[in-house]
């Protein structure tokens, strides 16, 4: 009686079950060793009747394939790049679970690039060869790229995907919302609750990597205010850093400005916390003296009570590894799915929570 098999792994690509080898999967098939190996690994160069005999021959022994000593025999990692400029921001922590998450699911491991806000880490990853066969692809999360590091992503030669605002990579697909109309309905969703002195607090103008979301995030505030007939006022506007800490410091210098605004519009939930927190110091209520709103949906909004934009973060991130994945396995985008470089945009609703009320008589 054959005694019952035991897996062990092999240095050709494939793991043998009890003492059978890649070698007796060839005689069985009549084939050679080399043609066994291609035809479990997929390729094409082996002929459809030469693979049913080699698939048959290795169901009989019991012989199966390994994806990841498969992949690497086919001169592929297994691994996908996913570049951020700061991993502590709410934003691009939720992305990146949901991108991980995704790519463990399909056997893949993710390789996290955190820039963190410097414009030298972006040169020395883009520039230089640290990607160069260490990843299957790219995957970039509100990076923009200037020239140079355009043409070395290209040299590369790998698919990659962006997610957010940030430069458009020819031949690359995207997935964000569209940050000028969340932005027209946040300042809408102000003026029809009467308030006309509404002050946007955005980005910071000399961040290194040259965050681009304010921007959009700006025009819509302003598209909105000159639609209901108001004209922009730049004391009103004021930048300071994507954070919490950046909020604060722009609602202290509004404040300072003298007249502050009934309403406040920020680029982001993070900021508004930290107009929250100003607004609580300088002794103002929310939202019975300001009122305040975000964008995000941030996780520790529905706590504060903030009035914000929701965007689906998470299923931007699943979004784009199933854009980014399904070529690489050879398979189809879904119907809706673009694989161009023409973005695809994910809704936004708008969340009434308890920062924001009717203006008071002034």
């Amino acid at each position: 009686m054959v005694p019952p098999p035991t897996r062990r792994r092999h240095h050709t690509g494939v793991i043998g079950v009890g003492v059978t080898k890649i070698d007796d999967v060839a005689r069985l098939a009549g084939v050679s060793t080399a043609t066994v190996s291609r035809a479990l690994r997929g390729l094409p160069t082996v002929s459809a009747a030469t693979r049913r005999r080699v698939l048959a021959a290795a169901e009989q022994l019991q012989y199966a394939v390994s994806p990841s000593a498969s992949r690497l025999a086919g001169g592929r990692t297994g691994s996908v790049a996913v570049v951020v400029p700061r991993i502590t921001r709410w934003f691009f922590g939720v992305v990146v679970e949901a991108v991980e998450d995704f790519l463990h699911e399909a056997g893949y491991d993710l390789l996290l690039h955190n820039l963190g806000g410097r414009e030298r880490n972006r040169q020395r990853l883009l520039r230089t060869a640290a990607l160069h066969k260490r990843v299957d692809a790219i995957m970039l999360v509100a990076t923009p790229l200037r020239a140079a590091e355009m043409s070395a992503l290209a040299a590369l030669d790998l698919p990659g995907v962006t997610i957010s605002s940030g430069t458009e990579v020819p031949g690359w697909p995207c997935v964000r919302i569209d940050d000028v109309a969340a932005a027209r309905t946040a300042t809408r969703h102000l003026l029809e609750l009467g308030h006309r002195r509404i002050a946007h607090i955005s980005g910071d103008p000399d961040d290194e990597l040259a965050f681009s979301a304010h921007l959009d995030r700006r025009r819509g505030y302003q598209e909105a205010l000159r639609a209901a007939g108001l004209r922009p006022d730049p004391a009103l506007d004021v930048e300071s850093s994507f954070d919490i800490d950046g909020g604060t410091r722009a609602t202290e210098e509004l404040l300072r400005r003298g007249d502050p605004p009934t309403a406040i519009f920020a680029s982001c939930d993070e900021m508004a916390m930290g107009a929250l927190t100003a607004l609580r110091e300088a002794g103002l209520r929310v939202p019975q003296d300001v009122s305040v709103i975000g964008i995000d949906d941030h996780a520790l909004s529905g706590v504060l009570g903030l009035s914000t934009i929701a965007q689906p973060a998470a299923e931007q991130g699943r979004l784009a590894a199933k854009m980014l994945l399904d070529p690489l396995a050879g398979r189809s985008p879904e119907a809706g799915m673009s694989t161009t470089a023409a973005p695809v945009i994910l809704p936004t609703r708008l969340v009434v929570r308890e920062s924001t009320a009717p203006a008071r008589a002034h």
